[in-house]
């Protein structure tokens, strides 16, 4: 099974983001699960979201504490959540960063990519400036760190998922999934 926790803020659409990878897999014939966890209801509070893909039936209901993929999208949470706690050991980890990852210190071992989700959403005008949607633009990077799903069936989903602004949001994904960095990609 595979276990991926989001980390991110009310209103940068971790929920959809969990939503549409579980989406995306479940249409390559896998079992899925996914669902949220709140703190305070407001946006720009810290929300956490799970997914489980498995080939098998899913029957576990509870909060994901060993991941194997962790998903940042806003870098301030590092200083208020411990975003790695009870990553496995070869697991993964993708942020939503402008920074050079060699000046990011994750604290542990494991693979780290990033990509600038937020520059990519304020292009393709997901958001605002200020408070840009990055669920899409960080799926893409997902899913070029991770292979969970064939990027075809992630841009399918995208396209028919999407609450708005449909082609934007496939055309952030695409651009995310070519441009992150970091790991084994080159």
């Amino acid at each position: 099974m595979l276990e991926i926790r989001f980390h991110g803020r009310g209103g940068q659409g971790a929920v959809t983001a969990s939503e549409m990878l579980a989406r995306a897999a479940f249409e390559e014939g896998n079992d899925v699960q996914s669902f949220p966890m709140y703190g305070v209801e407001r946006r720009g509070a810290p929300v956490t979201a799970f997914t489980r893909i498995d080939s098998k039936a899913v029957r576990n209901k509870a909060q994901i504490h060993e991941p194997d993929i962790v998903i940042v999208m806003d870098m301030a949470l590092l200083d208020a959540v411990n975003v790695t706690a009870g990553l496995k050991p070869g697991g993964k980890i993708i942020l939503n960063t402008s920074k050079s990852l060699d000046t990011i210190n994750m604290g542990v071992d494991n693979p780290v990519y990033g990509v600038d989700a937020s520059a990519i959403a304020v292009e393709h005008r997901l958001g605002s400036r200020v408070a840009p949607i990055v669920n899409t633009a960080i799926l893409g990077a997902v899913v070029r760190a991770t292979g969970v799903v064939k990027i075809e069936t992630l841009l399918d989903v995208v396209r028919n998922d999407a609450p708005a602004k449909k082609e934007e949001n496939v055309k952030a994904t695409k651009q995310a999934y070519d441009e992150v960095r970091g790991g084994d990609i080159e």
